[in-house]
C-alpha cells in the first residue's frame, strides 16, 4: 500500500483532498437518494396509481362501445393540456430502454396497481407520457398521462452539477495546497543550496503563520552559520597572521646557524619551519574561502600539465594522464589551482609513489584525480576526512604532519563550483581523490 502512495506531502495532501471530496459527493448522493428521490417517487406514485385506479373504474362503468371514443378523447385532451400535437397511437417502448428514474416510477405505480388489469409503461414519444394498457368489456384500450413526469431526466442534471462542484472543490483545495508547499519547496532549495557549501538568497517570511516562521526560522540560522563561519575565519585569519612572524624569526636563525657543526639538526628546523609555514598557508587558505574570484572558461588538461611542472620543479616525479579533448568548464582557476595543489601534497605526504594526476569526463561531469600507492582510507572515512581538522584516518596514515584542513578546503571549493568530491579506492591498493565538475556549470547529478 505504501508503495502506490505518492512521497511528497503535496500529494499525499492533493489525494487526500481529491479522496475526501469525491467520497463527500458520493455520500451526498446516496443521501439525496434516500431522503428525496425515493420519497418523491413513492408520493407521486401514490397520487398516480389512485387516479388511474379511478380512470380505470370509470370507463368499466361506460359502455362497450364508449369506451374506445372515450379514450380517444382523452388522450387527445391530454396531450393538448401537455402541448403536445395530437399523433395517431404508437407502440409502447420497452423497459430497456427507460432511464433509472423512469423505471423506479414506473415499478413503483405497477406495484400500486398490481391485480388490477392495468400493465403500466412508458413511452418517450410525443414528449413522454405513462401508458396504461387497460383490458376493458370493450377490448383493450391505451390510455396516455403525459406530463406526469419530465422528460428530461433530473439526473444528468444533478450529475453534471456535482461533477463541476466537484471539479471545482478539488482545483482549489489543489491551488491552495500549492501555495502551502511551495514555501516548503523552497526551504528544501534553499537547504541544498546550504548544504552545497553556497549561502542561499533570503527566503521570504510570508504566508501561513507555520510556513512563515519556518522560513524565518531557517533565514535565522543560515546568518548564524554566516556569522560563525566568518567569525571562524577572522580567528584562523589571526593566528595565522601572528605566526608569521615567529616563523620568519626562526627562519632567519637556521639561516644563520646554517655553518654550524650540527648540519642535521639545522637541516631538521628547516623542514619544520616549511611544515609550519605549510599548515599556516593551509589556515590561511581555509580562511579565504574562494573570495571573490570570478569564474572563467577553464581547461582542466591545461591545469593538471601546469601543476605536474610546478611539482618536476621541486623534484616529484607526478604522473599526468590526460583524456583527450575534455570540455572546458566554468570554474575559478586559482581555487582549483589550490584543489590540485592540496591533493598531490597529500599524496606525496600521505601516500606511496607513483603518484598520477589524472583527468577525464562521462555523465555530464569532467573530473580530475589524484592516485596513490599507500595503504588508503576506509570507506567509512571517507565523509569524515572531509571535515575540518580530521587527519587521515587516524590509523593507516597516523603519526604524519599536517593541520586536516586539505580535503576540508578541496571539498567546500568543489560544492562551491556545483561539484563533488570523492575518495575511491584504487585498483592494486593506494586512494584515488577524484574532484567532479558539472560541465558548462550545470547542476552535476
Amino acid at each position: 500500500m505504501k508503495r502506490w502512495l505518492p512521497r511528497s506531502l503535496f500529494g499525499r495532501n492533493a489525494l487526500l483532498i481529491v479522496a475526501l471530496i469525491v467520497l463527500s459527493q458520493l455520500g451526498s448522493a446516496v443521501l439525496l437518494d434516500l431522503l428525496v428521490v425515493r420519497p418523491r417517487v413513492a408520493q407521486v406514485a401514490e397520487s398516480v396509481a389512485r387516479s388511474i385506479a379511478a380512470i380505470h373504474h370509470g370507463l368499466q362503468a361506460l359502455p362497450p362501445a364508449e369506451q374506445g371514443p372515450y379514450v380517444q378523447a382523452f388522450n387527445d385532451q391530454a396531450r393538448q393540456r401537455a402541448g403536445q400535437v395530437p399523433t395517431p397511437q404508437a407502440p409502447v417502448l420497452i423497459r430497456t430502454e427507460l432511464t433509472a428514474f423512469q423505471r423506479s416510477f414506473v415499478d413503483a405505480v405497477s406495484q400500486r396497481l398490481a391485480g388490477q388489469g392495468v400493465e403500466v409503461s412508458w413511452r418517450h414519444a410525443g414528449g413522454g407520457s405513462l401508458a396504461l394498457r387497460m383490458q376493458l368489456s370493450g377490448g383493450e384500450q391505451v390510455v396516455l398521462l403525459p406530463g406526469v413526469l419530465p422528460e428530461r431526466d433530473f439526473t444528468c442534471t444533478w450529475l453534471l452539477m456535482s461533477l463541476g462542484v466537484v471539479l471545482l472543490a478539488i482545483a482549489g483545495a489543489l491551488w491552495f495546497q500549492w501555495r502551502l508547499s511551495r514555501p516548503l519547496a523552497r526551504v528544501v532549495g534553499a537547504a541544498r543550496t546550504l548544504a552545497a557549501g553556497q549561502a542561499p538568497a533570503p527566503l521570504p517570511e510570508d504566508g501561513p503563520t507555520e510556513v512563515a516562521t519556518v522560513s524565518r526560522s531557517f533565514n535565522q540560522l543560515v546568518a548564524s552559520l554566516d556569522r560563525t563561519e566568518r567569525e571562524r575565519a577572522l580567528l584562523l585569519a589571526g593566528i595565522s597572521h601572528d605566526l608569521r612572524t615567529p616563523l620568519t624569526k626562526l627562519r632567519l636563525g637556521v639561516e644563520i646557524l646554517g655553518g654550524s657543526r650540527e648540519p642535521e639538526l639545522t637541516a631538521s628546523m628547516s623542514r619544520s619551519i616549511e611544515e609550519l609555514d605549510a599548515i599556516v598557508q593551509q589556515f590561511v587558505d581555509f580562511a579565504r574561502g574562494e573570495g571573490d574570484e570570478p569564474r572563467v572558461p577553464l581547461d582542466l588538461n591545461a591545469l593538471a600539465a601546469q601543476v605536474q611542472a610546478a611539482h618536476a620543479d621541486h623534484g616529484r616525479a607526478l604522473l599526468l594522464e590526460a583524456a583527450p579533448s575534455l570540455p572546458a568548464v566554468q570554474a575559478r582557476a586559482q581555487a582549483l589551482r589550490r584543489v590540485l595543489d592540496n591533493l598531490v601534497e597529500n599524496a606525496f605526504r600521505h601516500g606511496r609513489p607513483p603518484v598520477s594526476l589524472r583527468t577525464g569526463q562521462g555523465e555530464g561531469l569532467v573530473w580530475v584525480e589524484v592516485a596513490d600507492r599507500g595503504d588508503g582510507v576506509a570507506p567509512e572515512q571517507a565523509e569524515v576526512l572531509k571535515q575540518p581538522f580530521r587527519r587521515a584516518g587516524g590509523e593507516s596514515r597516523a603519526g604524519v604532519s599536517g593541520s586536516g584542513l586539505g580535503l576540508a578546503i578541496v571539498d567546500r571549493i568543489a560544492r562551491g563550483h556545483g561539484g563533488r568530491l570523492d575518495l575511491l579506492p584504487h585498483e592494486g591498493g593506494g586512494l584515488r581523490v577524484r574532484v567532479s565538475l558539472p560541465v558548462g556549470g550545470a547542476t552535476p547529478p
